[in-house]
């Protein structure tokens, strides 16, 4: 259960991380709620997962799933450049946290 909680919660560190981006600096109140929701959701669920796993690999995990997911968001729906380098550098920390999973 605690793998699932610290998944979601990378989830959420995207939509925070996106929300944090589209509040314009906290001055547009729809973006800004759903950033500190989804803030407090995300640090909750890592808090209740890191009863269970180490927190080097648990934060590392939420860490890369954040980064991974805010990063593909900037990509496919905010015309951020999506080139090689980028999407293989995206790979490299999957497979990053793929192994903190699985040498957990």
């Amino acid at each position: 259960m605690a793998w699932i909680v610290l998944v979601l919660s990378g989830l959420l560190e995207t939509a925070w991380a996106i929300a944090l981006a589209r509040s314009a600096g906290f001055s547009r109140p729809v973006p800004t709620v759903a950033f500190v929701v989804a803030l407090v959701a995300s640090m909750a669920g890592l808090a209740y997962a890191l009863r269970e796993i180490p927190v080097g690999t648990g934060y590392a995990v939420w860490v890369g799933i954040g980064a991974v997911g805010t990063a593909l968001v900037g990509m496919l729906a905010l015309n951020e450049p999506a080139t090689l380098p980028r999407i293989g550098c995206l790979f490299l920390v999957i497979a990053g946290v793929v192994g903190l999973k699985f040498f957990h």
